[in-house]
């Protein structure tokens, strides 16, 4: 049996995918975004089960559907740190923000942050880290890509990720939000498919139940731990306790940090269904990840048969290769790859939308032009959207750590700094814009600290606040400094006050 994945190109996997990417950019030019409404935030049309679909393809990026299955199969139960942070962060949103950001009304996290906090300069500070998340987690999007190029065309990577971008951003570019809205409720339906359906015959071809794999894979854990000695059910096999804890938090804030995760609350017409569009899009992705630690499983299993032994490098891309070794056919490989494949392009969308509605809406319309026509805010989002998407190719071209990993430090920036600051700003009147300012820098400051002194060091204070699970530490710290400022500054505006109490949380203001 094979360790690495064949190498080449392959016809049947290229088919399918062109065939798949012509939907999209046919779906994406169909429902073509007219104005800055229908661009950003989709003409505030989408229900709510179609929204619920956007979001859950909108979060199932590359990191859900090859990063995931990737880390539990090189590090087992403790991985689900992950899973259980991630849909953790959904319900936190659902509790505490949903209805509430609906309701503010406006089209970014930053647009929400300058208008909350009074205050240009939170604004841009909103808008930049902004930017920077986006760009981290896109990082993470095209060494997807690249791989699943790579695998279908035989491109080497570093082709591969020229080619993925060049087609995500003429994607993106000419359809916008609405377009990228519709087409994501088009590639859940891809993703879903292409990551279930394989499995079966995978559970079928090792001689486990089928029906249901992600029923049958327990056998599986099963016979790693009693027929070849590996360690594989204990949650804490490769890592502490808190580290667990740690890295569980730092998703769960994260998740509920991230701008384009809290710009889908925009394209709902209404607070209820900004609620139930959460609902749906939990149960949406709930189905792939109940579903990602078979695969890791079953490739466990389907590695110690041949007597080979786990490789990071190959963990990334381990769901198409487990269907490889499973002996199904090419052109499903390829189904499979194009799932991958729209897993990312979903999330790319998000992505660089909505860094580029920071760049063009909340900082060349809301701070340097604010007389700006239309027609040019439009331009400079697409060109902005465009300059983007060439800058993460400088960093994908060399990624500095796994799939998921690269996402985890882009939901550690979100969570020391947004979540915090959306957390007050909604729940909490008395934060204003220099509680705001500070908190924000703070978070952002310390987060990148401990990325570029804390990543591979050995030293105490960086294993107790690990690079990509720093929020547990480090979002409490931002959170008390936006306390602590606001309390020694004067409140905010009698306005903004009000307009909280009343058309936030529909409560009479005394």
């Amino acid at each position: 049996m094979q360790q690495g994945i064949e190498t080449g190109f392959k016809l049947g996997p290229a088919i399918v995918l062109a065939i798949i990417l012509v939907a999209f950019v046919g779906i994406g030019v169909g429902h073509k975004a007219k104005d800055q409404d229908d661009y950003w935030a989709a003409g505030r049309g989408i229900g709510k089960i179609g929204a619920g679909a956007a979001i859950a393809s909108n979060w199932m990026s590359a990191a859900s559907f090859l990063g995931m299955a990737g880390l539990l199969y090189l590090k087992g139960y403790f991985s689900l740190a992950y899973i259980l942070g991630w849909t953790g962060g959904y319900v936190m949103l659902l509790v505490l923000m949903a209805g509430q950001i609906r309701r503010f009304g406006k089209y970014t996290a930053a647009d929400f942050i300058g208008d909350r906090f009074e205050s240009q300069g939170a604004r841009i500070i909103a808008a930049c880290t902004a930017i920077i998340i986006s760009l981290t987690y896109a990082i993470a999007q095209y060494k997807g890509i690249a791989l699943m190029f790579s695998w279908i065309f035989g491109f080497n990577y570093a082709t591969s990720v020229f080619v993925g971008t060049a087609v995500v951003l003429a994607y993106v570019i000419v359809s916008g939000m609405l377009g990228a809205t519709k087409n994501m409720q088009f590639q859940y339906a891809v993703i879903i498919t292409a990551f279930i359906l394989p499995l079966v015959f995978i559970a079928k071809k090792l001689g486990y139940f089928y029906l249901i794999p992600q029923i049958g894979y327990g056998s599986a854990v099963y016979d790693l731990g009693t027929k070849y000695g590996q360690n594989y059910v204990t949650p804490w096999g490769v890592s502490s306790t808190y580290k667990w804890i740690a890295l569980c938090f730092t998703m769960m804030v994260g998740t509920a940090g991230l701008p384009h995760v809290l710009s889908r609350f925009y394209v709902v017409p209404n607070t209820r269904d900004a609620r139930w569009s959460v609902v749906w899009g939990l149960f949406f992705i709930g189905l792939l990840y109940w579903s990602s630690p078979a695969y890791a499983a079953f490739a466990r299993v389907q590695t110690a048969i041949a007597g080979l032994t786990p490789k990071k490098e190959l963990a990334d891309a381990i769901v198409v290769l487990a269907a490889e070794r499973a002996g199904l056919p090419q052109w499903f490989c390829g189904y499979l790859a194009a799932g991958a494949i729209s897993a990312a392009f979903s999330t790319v969308s998000g992505l660089l939308l909505s860094a580029g509605s920071a760049a063009s809406h909340d900082i060349y319309y809301r701070v340097i032009n604010p007389n700006a026509t239309e027609s040019a805010r439009m331009l400079v989002s697409k060109v902005s959207v465009f300059v983007l998407g060439l800058v993460v190719i400088a960093f994908a071209l060399k990624p500095f750590a796994l799939i998921a990993q690269i996402v985890a430090m882009a939901f550690a920036i979100a969570g020391n700094t947004i979540f915090p600051t959306f957390l007050l700003g909604v729940w909490w009147s008395r934060s204003n814009k220099y509680g705001c300012i500070a908190g924000m820098l703070v978070g952002l400051f310390l987060t990148g600290f401990f990325f570029f002194w804390g990543k591979g060091n050995d030293h105490w204070l960086a294993q107790l606040i690990p690079f990509t699970s720093s929020s547990l530490i480090l979002m409490p710290v931002a959170l008390f400094t936006n306390i602590i400022v606001s309390m020694m500054t004067e409140p905010p505006s009698l306005a903004i006050r009000k307009y909280l109490c009343e058309n936030v949380h529909g409560i009479k203001f005394d």
